[in-house]
């Protein structure tokens, strides 16, 4: 049971150390070459995890090996443009000025009913408003309108409106108190506990979440009781 446990752990870390290298990306974003090696990262880790007979180091080597080469590959694709060209393909341009490029659809096996979709999903219910439409590495499509289709801009309206913008800073985290955060926003406990005690409250345990923006506004919930 130890052993089990103690494999599977090893496992469990070796694979999300390998994800981590991949960057921050959903599944519906990976490469290619991406979406394979996620594949074939989780079949090699599971099989020593259900057969105790293969050695450790049979699931290890294999995944440190696909880890590797998947580093190295990034490497030359970002030194070689014509690599990269190879090994993650190319977009495809499947509307262009408006045109719908038949073939570029059935090389990718695109049909028009998910590309209306796509366009559907995009607030877009119409062709004639695409003047581009490009289907990404990904398999993202990356939809383009003509100007006389998208929303005016504040800067079409001549309209200056003001910066009110501001990025908040997590202070207390479910009753945690972030001291990092805290200090960086050049802000004391002291000073802190003031502003939770405005809120009714005792101290910042009994805070679910306070945030600070840049602007000094403070966002302050309170814990609900348990049940």
């Amino acid at each position: 049971m130890a052993t089990a446990f103690l494999r599977t752990v090893i496992l469990y870390f070796l694979i999300m150390a390998g994800l981590r290298l991949m960057g921050k990306r959903q599944i519906g974003e990976l490469e290619p070459s991406e979406l394979v090696l996620t594949m074939m990262l989780s079949d090699l880790a599971t099989v020593p995890m259900q057969d105790f007979g293969i050695p450790l180091l049979s699931g290890v080597i294999p995944i440190f090996t696909l880890l590797s080469l998947s580093m190295l590959l990034s490497q030359l694709s970002l030194r070689s443009l014509r690599f990269r060209r190879v090994l993650c393909g190319s977009p495809t341009v499947l509307i262009d000025h408006g045109k719908l490029r038949q073939g570029a659809m059935r090389k990718n096996r695109f049909t028009i009913d998910e590309l209306l979709e796509e366009l559907r999903a995009q607030g877009i219910s119409n062709l004639s408003d695409v003047k581009f439409a490009i289907l990404e590495n990904s398999g993202q499509l990356s939809v383009l309108p003509w100007p006389t289709a998208q929303p005016p801009t504040a800067k079409d309206l001549n309209v200056k409106p003001e910066d009110s913008v501001a990025l908040p800073v997590i202070l207390v985290n479910d009753g945690r108190l972030i001291c990092q955060n805290l200090k960086q926003c050049g802000k004391s406990e002291e000073w802190l506990h003031q502003q939770v005690q405005r809120q009714g409250l005792a101290t910042y345990r009994d805070v679910f979440l306070l945030t600070l923006d840049s602007g000094g506004k403070i966002n302050c919930i309170a814990k609900e009781e348990s049940a």
